[in-house]
C-alpha cells in the first residue's frame, strides 16, 4: 500500500482494535500450524454456555494464489481463492459456501498511491453489489461505501467517513447506518516503549436522540504481557490480560462486570491460541 490510503473499512480501526480486539467472554481455543511449503492448518473451538461450535480450515499458498477451505460443525463448507498482484495493485478473490448455492461472490481490491477501492458482486441472477472507496494519503483519508440489492432495487447500506492518522495518534469520524449513526473515535499512544495507549469512541444515534461512549486503554507490563481495560456509559467495565507464553502463542483472560445486571455473575472468558510449526509437531 505504501503511502496510499487504507481501505474504507480501516478508518477508525486503531481505536476499534484497542477497545474490542481480543476481548472474549467464552472459552475458546485455536490451534494454527504452518509448514515451510505454504500449507497452513487451523482448528478453532468455542464453548458458549452449553453450546460448542468449531471449525477446521486449511490454507495453501503457491506463488500469487492462496486457497482457503473451512468446514464447521454444521457441515458447512466455505472456500476462498485469492490471487494477488495479477495486475499491479489488484487483489481478486472468489468465494462460495456449500450447500448455499447463492453464496458465490467475487471481490476485487485495488490499491493506488492516492486511492483504495474495494468492490464485490454476488454471483446470482439478482446480485448484491458493494463498492467502497477511500482517497487521500496514508495520513488523511476520506471514504464512502454503498451496497445495492438488485432484487429489491434498494440500498442495503451507505456510509461515509474521514480518518486522520499519525504514528502516535489516530482520529476518525464515520456516518453509518444509512446516516442514522455518527461515530467519532480517537486513540493516542502515550508511551510507545511500554505500549501505553488510550482510546475513546462516542456514538450519537439520530433516530433515538441518544449518545453513548466507550473509553479504554492498554499497557504492556513487560514485552510478553499486555493489559487492556475499557468502560462505557452504562457502567459496564471490562479487563483483559494477554500473555505470549511462547512465540506467537497467547493465553488471554477477559472479565466483564455489568452493574445493571447484578443478578447475573460477572462474565469471564479464557482464550488459548497455539501456533507451532508443523515440523515441531512431528
Amino acid at each position: 500500500m505504501g503511502d496510499g490510503p487504507a481501505p474504507f473499512s480501516d478508518i477508525g480501526k486503531r481505536a476499534r482494535d484497542l477497545l474490542t480486539k481480543d476481548y472474549n467472554f467464552d472459552q475458546k481455543i485455536t490451534l494454527t500450524t504452518l509448514s515451510d511449503n505454504g500449507l497452513g492448518l487451523a482448528a478453532t473451538g468455542v464453548n458458549i454456555g452449553q453450546l460448542f461450535i468449531g471449525d477446521i480450515s486449511t490454507q495453501y499458498k503457491s506463488g500469487k494464489a492462496t486457497v482457503d477451505v473451512k468446514v464447521d460443525t454444521n457441515s458447512n463448507v466455505s472456500s476462498t481463492v485469492t490471487v494477488n498482484e495479477l495486475v499491479a495493485g489488484v487483489k481478486t478473490s472468489f468465494s462460495f459456501k456449500i450447500p448455499d448455492q447463492k453464496s458465490g461472490k467475487l471481490d476485487v481490491q485495488y490499491l493506488h498511491g492516492h486511492a483504495a477501492i474495494n468492490s464485490g458482486i454476488g454471483l446470482t441472477p439478482t446480485p448484491v453489489l458493494e463498492l467502497a472507496a477511500a482517497v487521500g494519503s496514508k495520513e488523511l483519508a476520506l471514504g464512502a461505501e454503498v451496497g445495492f440489492d438488485s432484487a429489491s432495487a434498494s440500498f442495503t447500506k451507505y456510509n461515509a467517513g474521514i480518518g486522520f492518522n499519525k504514528h502516535d495518534f489516530s482520529a476518525a469520524l464515520i456516518l453509518a447506518d444509512k446516516g442514522e449513526t455518527l461515530k467519532a473515535s480517537y486513540v493516542h499512544v502515550v508511551n510507545p516503549i511500554t505500549g501505553t495507549a488510550v482510546a475513546a469512541e462516542i456514538i450519537h444515534r439520530f433516530n433515538k436522540y441518544e449518545n453513548s461512549f466507550t473509553i479504554g486503554g492498554c499497557h504492556s507490563l513487560n514485552p510478553l504481557t499486555t493489559v487492556k481495560t475499557r468502560f462505557n456509559n452504562s457502567g459496564k467495565a471490562s479487563i483483559l490480560c494477554q500473555h505470549e507464553w511462547r512465540p506467537k502463542s497467547f493465553i488471554t483472560l477477559s472479565a466483564e462486570y455489568d452493574p445493571k445486571n447484578i443478578s447475573a455473575p460477572s462474565r469471564v472468558g479464557l482464550a488459548l491460541a497455539l501456533k507451532p510449526r508443523l515440523n515441531e509437531l512431528s
